[in-house]
């Protein structure tokens, strides 16, 4: 079978090997559509956030299909549609990173880590259940959205423009806030009334045009930049919900800590989207939620080193993925 491998850091190649044999408790799935993730790239560079060793299959955003279940597994059998969670084995695996992952035509997962996806679900829109359900987890923190929110979204990349779409879909008057011109026009494709280039004049001030003064009552930050993690507290309402949701690790930046207070603000934090899967992927087949406009490329697996470069191109691509 074809593979992408990550031989070390920083060298990635297309390989023949032999297709995986499965235990008792694990399943053999035949991938269909994997999609590329900022933190491929960590993976690929040797710096990401768990301890990893090489080779690596990468590739945790993925839809496909059952090809053989092991003696143990009742839940799944051969032809079922399936996608799998990549925070596997109570935190301390992630799949597509510590452990081999979709960027191949079989692979091995447990059971237990997978879960069926409906006939309204195609194959390229479950390989979006993963990033879509970050974008829902931050739509729940918030404490659920609806017509009567103002919600601001800062950052247009894949996660922030999920959290547009899964904000704009719940009933929110959407805002993106975004210095890429493509990206601020994909999010009004996707349902945002309103975008915001934070480099055309101070955002408070742009705040108060779009919202007459009062600000958004949930701001969802998804640029993972300190400067912008620190920008959504002025730009918020009293009694505002804040959901981070972009990821920094040692960066600093000033805070007006104080606005937490004198606004009342509801400040909430996430990683991932750990437990939310079942219910994501109900929102997505029921709501007619549609990412397929995030999606600027396809690839077959044989071209998938070619799929990395156009994933690292963000000024025309926003999300790459590979057919298997």
């Amino acid at each position: 079978m074809k593979a992408l491998v990550f031989d070390e850091p920083r060298q990635a190649t297309i390989r023949e090997l032999d297709i995986p044999t499965i235990a008792a408790d694990e399943v053999l799935v035949r991938s269909r559509n994997v999609g590329i993730c900022h933190s491929d790239f960590e993976l690929y560079e040797g710096r990401y956030i768990i301890p990893v060793s090489y080779p690596i299959i990468p590739g945790h955003e993925w839809s496909g299909e059952v090809a053989e279940v092991g003696s143990r597994v009742t839940t799944l059998r051969a032809g079922d549609r399936v996608v799998g969670e990549c925070v596997v084995n109570n935190g301390d695996d992630h799949f597509g990173f510590s452990i081999s992952g979709a960027d191949a035509e079989y692979f091995v997962a447990k059971a237990s880590w997978l879960h069926r996806i409906p006939e309204e679900l195609s194959f390229s829109q479950g390989a979006f259940v993963e990033p879509f359900s970050v974008a829902y987890n931050a739509s729940v923190a918030a404490g659920g959205i609806d017509a009567s929110d103002e919600v601001a979204v800062i950052g247009g990349g894949p996660i922030g423009l999920l959290c547009t779409l899964a904000a704009a879909t719940m009933g929110g008057s959407v805002t993106l806030i975004e210095p890429q011109p493509h990206r601020r026009a994909l999010g009004l494709e996707i349902g945002a009334q309103h975008v915001i280039d934070p480099a055309a004049g101070e955002l408070s001030e742009q705040t108060d045009e779009t919202t007459d003064g009062r600000g958004f009552d949930v701001v969802i930050e998804a640029a993972g930049v300190p400067a912008a993690m620190a920008s959504a507290f002025p730009i918020a309402a009293h009694g505002a919900r804040v959901v981070l949701v972009g990821i920094d690790v040692g960066g600093t930046a000033a805070v007006e800590i104080g606005l937490i207070q004198s606004k009342a603000l509801q400040v909430q934090g996430i990683i991932g989207s750990a437990g939310m899967w079942p219910r994501t992927i109900r929102f997505m087949a029921t709501s007619g939620v549609d990412p397929a406009p995030l999606l600027t490329a396809t690839f077959p697996l044989g071209e998938g080193t070619a799929a990395l470069e156009a994933a690292r191109d963000t000024s025309r691509n926003v999300k790459v993925q590979i057919e298997c």
